[in-house]
C-alpha cells in the first residue's frame, strides 16, 4: 500500500487549528505580495488600505489615488483571486483522485480530465461566442461534460491493467486520453483560425485575462466542489484500506468514488475553463503535505485548499515577473517545478510495489 495511516506513523489524523492558521497566514501573505508587485510601483501601506477598504465593518480608507486603486482592485486582485480558486481546486481534486483511485500519481492533468474539460470549453466558446447575457455561462458546464467523459474513459482503460489498477496502466491511460482530447481540440480550433493564438495561450495556461466576471462564474463551482470533497475527508481515510475492507466497515466504496469523482471533475472543469491547462498542482501540493503532516486526508484535504491556492498565486507571480515585461505561461512555471516532482513520486511509487 503506497499510503500509511496517520495512526501507524504516530501522527494525529485530525487537522490541527494551528496548521489551518499557518495555511491561512501563508495564503494571505502570498496574496498581499502578489497585489503589491507589478509594473506600477505601489506602496505597501496603500495596497493594504485599499484591500481593507473593501472589507465590511472596517472603516478604512485607501491612501492611494483613484487610478492606483483601480490597478489594485480591477487588474491585480481578480487575477489573484482567480488564481487562488484554481489552485485550491486543482490541489484538492488531485488529493481526492489519489485517495479514491488509491494511486499516488492520480492528478486532474495526468488523468486527462483537464484536456477533456479544455475540449468542452473550446467547443462551447466556438458554438456560443456571445454568452454575456446568459444567466448561466455554458463554458463551465461544457467543460464539466468533457472532463467527466475523460475521467470515465481513463478509469475504464486503467481497469484493464487488473483489479488493482496498476499505477503505470492508469497513468498511461490518462496520457492517451489527454492526447486524444487535445488533438480533437486542436482540430476544432483550426476551423476557427482567428482565435488560434488565443487558444494556444489558453492551452499553456494563464490568468492574463482574469476579471471579476470570471471569478463570479467559477467561484460557485469551486466552493461547492471543494466543500463536498473536504466533507468526505474521513471517508477517504477509510477508502485507503481498500474497497472490500471499506465495504465491510459500512462505506459503499463505489458510491463514494462516484460522488467524489463527479465533484472533483466539476470543480476542475470549471477552473480549467477559465485558466487553461495547468498541470502538476494536484501532484505537488498533496504529496508535499503528505510528507509534512502525514497521510490522513482529514489533514491533507483542508490544507490542500489553502496551500494549493497559495502555490498557484505564487507561481503566477513568478510567471509575470521573471521575464518582465514579457510573461511566461503559467503552465510552464508549474511544469518546471512539477515534472521533477512527478518523477520523484513515480520512482517512490515504483519502489513501493
Amino acid at each position: 500500500m503506497w499510503v500509511r495511516s496517520a495512526r501507524e506513523r504516530g501522527v494525529p489524523s485530525s487537522c490541527q487549528p494551528w496548521q489551518l492558521l499557518v495555511g491561512v497566514l501563508f495564503l494571505v501573505g502570498v496574496m498581499t505580495l502578489a497585489a503589491l508587485i507589478g509594473p506600477a510601483d505601489l506602496p505597501l501601506g496603500g495596497v493594504i488600505s485599499t484591500l481593507l477598504e473593501k472589507l465590511p465593518l472596517l472603516h478604512v480608507h485607501s491612501t492611494l489615488s483613484v487610478t492606483d486603486q483601480q490597478v489594485v482592485w480591477q487588474i491585480r486582485m481578480p487575477r489573484i483571486v482567480l488564481g487562488a480558486l484554481v489552485g485550491a481546486m486543482l490541489a484538492v481534486a488531485g488529493a481526492t483522485y489519489q485517495g479514491v483511485f488509491q494511486n499516488p500519481l492520480a492528478d486532474p492533468y495526468l488523468l486527462g480530465v483537464a484536456a477533456g474539460a479544455g475540449l468542452g470549453a473550446t467547443l462551447a466558446i466556438e458554438l456560443f461566442p456571445r454568452t454575456t447575457s446568459w444567466p448561466v455561462s455554458p463554458v463551465p458546464l461544457a467543460a464539466f461534460a468533457g472532463g467527466l467523459v475523460a475521467a470515465i474513459v481513463t478509469f475504464l482503460l486503467g481497469r484493464s491493467g487488473g483489479r488493482y489498477r496498476a499505477t503505470a496502466t492508469l497513468v498511461l491511460a490518462g496520457v492517451a486520453v489527454a492526447a486524444f482530447f487535445t488533438a480533437v481540440q486542436t482540430f476544432a480550433q483550426q476551423r476557427n483560425t482567428q482565435n488560434l493564438q488565443q487558444t494556444y495561450a489558453w492551452i499553456l495556461g494563464g490568468l492574463t485575462t482574469a476579471s471579476w466576471q470570471q471569478v463570479e462564474i467559477v467561484a460557485p463551482y469551486v466552493v461547492i466542489s471543494a466543500g463536498v470533497l473536504v466533507a468526505y475527508r474521513r471517508v477517504l481515510d477509510v477508502m485507503s484500506v481498500g474497497d472490500e475492507e471499506a465495504d465491510s466497515l459500512g462505506i459503499r466504496a463505489h458510491r463514494v468514488r462516484l460522488v467524489t469523482v463527479i465533484f472533483a471533475t466539476l470543480g476542475t472543469a470549471a477552473a480549467v475553463s477559465m485558466s487553461g491547462l495547468i498541470g502538476f498542482v494536484g501532484i505537488i501540493i498533496p504529496h508535499t503535505l503528505r510528507l509534512v503532516v502525514g497521510s490522513s486526508y482529514r489533514r491533507i484535504l483542508p490544507l490542500s485548499v489553502l496551500f494549493g491556492a497559495a502555490f498557484l498565486v505564487l507561481a503566477d507571480l513568478l510567471a509575470r515577473t521573471i521575464a518582465a515585461p514579457a510573461e511566461i505561461p503559467l503552465g510552464v512555471i508549474t511544469a518546471f517545478f512539477g515534472a521533477p516532482f512527478f518523477l520523484m513520486v513515480l520512482r517512490r511509487a515504483g519502489g513501493s510495489r
